[in-house]
């Protein structure tokens, strides 16, 4: 279990989400072990302890968006409820702690949230996150609230701009020293069209690695197929795209049999899509901006619908890209974004992620991925510095 822990840690470094020295493990299976930094290890010991899952993870952000939340947030909030689809459907709401209210006792306190959340913010310690069953779980969680966090914040602060002493200059250093340069500079292709099955699955597998490596996904969301005309290879339900070796399904075209039960709960979308622009290949990633931004609607003021991230059913654009509403699965996705995607390349599902598409190959899809959040990215900075 050690080295899942020693992994992990690493992955959450890798990933540009966690300060450097400031992480920590722990994992019980027949004796309790923990690795990191030494008050957050004691600390996810004690956690754990009280907790009937088998690791937690406990780990200062490297982005000071969560904390920022809490100081934003009145005195009598104590959940914090971004409106992106990984939290609505994975975290529902996540739980904040001031410092104030951590008592003498703050494994108490912070287990008894746990025991009902799968991740909550601490003021002052950072996000911790506990996995029911593997280390991996924990990370997951951790990734998912921290992914969650960075995109409330950024749709609260174009709503409400800067309210905090040093935010502006926080968020400056961000915008200016921190946010990585996007491009698919430096990474190779396959041309295609690709027939074999072997050259499908390394490719697909390679162009998933890379999306995750730019950071167009986060933790184990996201997904990426390749048809070759009688067979769908897709990823697997709860795959990390970086990890896609053996995790890869060969589905038949057609629907004719039951062996896509392991793969990605966006089968339905990929095929329908495949049908509609006879395209080969798809990629759906979920880039911060791109998610932030579709969520920002001029009409929402005056709009009467309520649940716009499922029955909207305008067709807005950012830039090129169209955004539509949409259930994820079999849902509204699958309906939504076929109709559209191959006029442009892309398409933006509210709230959720871009999907975008290659005629023979994954080249035109990521450079399609990039665009989308480069442009994403240059509205929103350009809508902040007019308002604010």
């Amino acid at each position: 279990m050690l080295d899942q822990i020693v992994k992990y840690t690493s992955k959450l470094f890798s990933d540009g989400s966690v300060l450097a020295g400031q992480v920590a493990f722990a994992a019980q299976d027949d004796v309790m072990i923990s690795d990191g930094e030494p008050f957050l290890a004691s600390l996810s010991e004690s956690i754990l302890i009280k907790l009937n899952c088998l690791a937690l993870v406990a780990a200062a952000p490297a982005l000071p968006f969560a904390e920022f939340l809490i100081q934003r947030a009145y005195d009598q909030e104590h959940h914090i409820v971004p409106r992106d689809t990984e939290t609505r459907t994975f975290l529902h709401d996540i739980p904040i702690v001031r410092k104030n209210e951590i008592g003498p006792e703050p494994a108490h306190k912070i287990a008894v949230l746990l025991g009902n959340r799968k991740g909550i913010v601490v003021e002052g310690i950072g996000i911790i996150a506990a996995g029911a069953l593997t280390v991996e779980q924990a990370y997951i969680n951790w990734s998912s609230v921290f992914h969650s966090t960075y995109i409330k914040y950024l749709e609260d602060l174009i709503e409400h701009g800067f309210m905090l002493p040093g935010e502006k200059e926080a968020f400056h250093h961000f915008r200016y020293e921190i946010l990585p340069t996007l491009s698919s500079d430096g990474l190779e292709f396959r041309n295609g069209p690709f027939l074999e099955k072997d050259i499908i699955l390394k490719e697909i597998a390679s162009v998933g690695l890379y999306t995750v490596q730019r950071r167009l996904v986060d933790s184990f969301f996201g997904n990426i197929s390749y048809s070759n005309g009688d067979l769908i290879y897709i990823s697997q339900t709860a795959s990390s795209l970086d990890e896609l070796a053996g995790c890869i399904d060969p589905v038949p075209f057609t629907n004719c049999s039951t062996v896509g039960i392991t793969a990605s709960s966006e089968l339905v979308a990929h095929r329908s899509i495949f049908e509609t622009t006879n395209c080969r290949a798809i990629l759906h990633g979920h880039p911060r901006f791109a998610v932030v931004m579709s969520m920002l609607c001029d009409e929402k003021k005056t709009c009467l619908i309520k649940d716009c991230w499922k029955d909207c059913k305008k067709v807005r654009f950012l830039g090129n890209s169209p955004v539509v509403a949409g259930e994820i699965g079999a849902g509204g996705i699958a309906k939504n974004v076929p109709p559209v995607i191959g006029k442009t390349g892309s398409a933006i599902v509210y709230g959720h992620g871009v999907f975008s598409i290659g005629v023979t190959d994954f080249r035109e899809a990521f450079q399609a991925l990039v665009d989308v959040e480069n442009w994403c990215r240059a509205e929103y900075f350009r809508r902040l510095d007019e308002k604010f």
